[in-house]
């Protein structure tokens, strides 16, 4: 039975009637009231609206990272050749004479009123020092400032300013070469050459 045929039944004209049909419909207004609030989507506050950079970046792939861990790791990091060419920028180190030619140079200096430059040596393997020794080998000495050669002087009765004998151990030797002009000076860097043997940044006295 609906409120307004309880209100219209003759039964229900009394007082208590009266208050009976208000309190039904109160409560039939409270469960309508409560339906719709039940239903009604919450409002969405202005300013946090949740948009596409709001979302949490997804995680890089191991591939991504792995250098930069190897790296933290101390681990080695294969680099692609932006390296390539420092070994090549190394310097060489300078030439043992006497392992190589078995000789020991024991001076280099300027002579007869700086016209002639007197190089000397000690032999200390005969064999290796062989090179020096060989008539037709010429011995020419570099001036490493210029790039000018000097040869040794050949006089009529004495023949070429050199040693050529057959090389003893521990002997000392030496050849002249000729410095027309003055054109090396004391404290000049020379290379001398004999066939192969080659003794470079020798510094003039």
């Amino acid at each position: 039975m609906t409120i307004l045929r309880m209100l219209q039944a003759p039964r229900f004209l009394g007082r208590d009637a009266l208050a009976a049909a208000a309190v039904a419909a109160g409560l039939l207004l409270m469960l309508s009231i409560a339906g719709c609030t039940s239903s009604t989507p919450a409002p969405t506050v202005q300013g946090q609206e949740r948009t596409a950079s709001d979302e949490p970046a997804a995680p890089a792939s191991e591939e991504a990272t792995l250098p930069a861990t190897a790296a933290a790791d101390g681990e080695d990091v294969v680099n692609d050749g932006a390296d390539a060419g420092d070994e090549g920028d190394a310097e060489l180190e300078p030439v043992d004479l006497g392992q190589q030619w078995g000789i020991e140079v024991t001076s280099i200096r300027l002579t007869a009123n700086d016209h002639m430059i007197d190089f000397r040596y000690r032999v200390l393997d005969p064999v290796k020092a062989k090179e020096l020794f060989v008539r037709q080998n010429h011995p020419a000495l570099i001036d490493q400032k210029t790039g000018k050669v000097l040869a040794v002087p050949e006089t009529a009765k004495i023949g070429p300013l050199r040693n050529s004998d057959t090389p003893k151990q521990g002997k000392i030797y030496w050849m002249f070469f000729g410095n027309a002009g003055s054109l090396v000076k004391a404290g000049d860097r020379v290379t001398v050459v004999i066939g192969e043997f080659r003794a470079e940044d020798l510094v003039v006295e």
